[in-house]
């Protein structure tokens, strides 16, 4: 009956403790903040598309960038520091140390996201036609690309430069391949293939069918792949970190 407290102690903890030290970092404002709005102008403006037609895109883009930029920098910021090994001495295990992590991206993906929603609002007309799924659409989508972030920093290393741009070399094809720039019922051919392997695809459709009720998928099929990916990166950084430590690293 104790371990149950503890555990969601341990949780918070480091949770708070990732709040603390790495929503400030260079490398999460400019890849989380900074960066997707810069593709945000890049794309968008000056070039007379239709902005409420595409403003499912942007924010899902935006929550993916800010929800997955956290997680990258904490394992081996804290690999480089020597603190990963004493976190483990304390009474916390990997799997609090873990959630803790996607807690904290989460978090800031979602505070970050509705500020640029709330703000965006004011200059872009948008309808919300069911405020359930777009809530669920919100928390469904930080949740898989938080566990994404932490899944792409759980390699062994100590640099946290080297993971950052491992982590952007798999975010930025993302990004291209899941009905942000291209609608997704315009895709063919490959392009679609590739589509359907993106979790970032899924939460794009999710936020269309919240904002316009028009999608490509059904939204209980968005919403089981965003479930079950979240949990598959969740498991996945659990086996890479617990190997890692078996092998003293």
């Amino acid at each position: 009956m104790m371990e149950i407290p503890l555990f969601l102690r341990g949780i918070l903890v480091i949770t708070g403790k990732n709040m603390r030290l790495y929503y400030t970092k260079p490398p999460v404002l400019m890849f989380g903040l900074l960066f997707p709005l810069f593709m945000f102008f890049a794309f968008f403006v000056g070039r007379h598309l239709d902005l409420i037609t595409f403003f499912p895109a942007f924010l899902a883009m935006m929550l993916f960038f800010t929800a997955s930029s956290v997680g990258p920098l904490i394992t081996p910021w804290e690999k480089r520091e020597k603190t990963y090994e004493r976190l483990l001495s304390y009474p916390v295990t990997q799997d609090s140390i873990i959630l803790g992590d996607v807690a904290a991206g989460a978090i800031f993906g979602v505070g970050i996201s509705l500020l640029v929603w709330i703000v965006s609002t004011l200059f872009i007309p948008v309808a919300i036609t069911n405020i359930g799924l777009f809530a669920l659409a919100f928390i469904l989508g930080t949740l898989s690309c938080s566990t994404l972030g932490v899944l792409l920093a759980s390699p062994a290393s100590g640099s946290p430069p080297n993971v950052m741009i491992f982590s952007n070399l798999i975010r930025f094809p993302l990004i291209f391949i899941s009905g942000i720039f291209v609608p997704l019922a315009q895709m063919q051919g490959l392009g679609l293939t590739l589509a359907f392997c993106s979790p970032l695809t899924y939460l794009v459709d999710l936020f269309n069918a919240a904002i316009s009720g028009t999608s490509v998928f059904s939204p209980l099929v968005d919403c089981g792949v965003l479930i079950g990916v979240s949990a598959g990166f969740i498991l996945a950084a659990r086996v890479i970190q617990k190997r890692n430590l078996m092998k003293g690293m």
